[in-house]
């Protein structure tokens, strides 16, 4: 089944964002640029430069920062009538798959980012900057899409031995 050809609307939208100065610009994993789908090679001017420019330290969520995000995100999706097929808060990014007809990606990650920043503000009162800019926004158009980026998020980050 592909996206709804009444309304044009895709099946749902993978988004990821990462925290605040944990993949700066010229980064050794690569890094990209704003609105270009191509991976940059690794840039130590770059990332330096990134670096010199960073207000705060790197933000890294905990374990309980992680558990307030997904609530988060799954109390926002609930609210706004937003069916969430995963949320998976890492140590250095978020994934999130979801459906949200009428609302364009980055609107949807705007909202989850603010909403995410408000509760961990709580905790991280004089903090400013939890969130890089922007966000990875895909587009997932077939049942075959979003059932390969709800298996991605949820599953095979677990694989990669990180965050353990």
């Amino acid at each position: 089944m592909s996206k709804d050809f009444n309304t044009g609307e895709p099946l749902g939208y993978f988004l990821t964002w990462t925290t605040y100065g944990t993949w700066l610009p010229g980064d050794d994993r690569g890094w990209r640029k704003r609105d270009e789908p191509e991976s940059q090679p690794p840039n130590a001017l770059f990332r330096s430069m990134a670096e010199a420019d960073m207000t705060e330290p790197a933000f890294i969520l905990s374990v309980t920062d992680r558990a307030t995000v997904k609530e988060t995100i799954q109390k926002h999706c609930h609210i706004r009538g937003w069916p969430l097929h995963v949320a998976n808060p890492r140590t250095n990014h978020v994934h999130v798959v979801v459906t949200a007809p009428g609302y364009k990606p980055e609107t949807v990650r705007d909202q989850l980012k603010a909403w995410c920043t408000r509760n961990l503000k709580e905790t991280y009162s004089d903090r400013e900057k939890f969130w890089t800019e922007g966000a990875s926004r895909r587009y997932l158009n077939t049942e075959e899409e979003l059932e390969a980026a709800i298996m991605y998020a949820s599953e095979a980050q677990d694989r990669k031995d990180r965050d353990q």
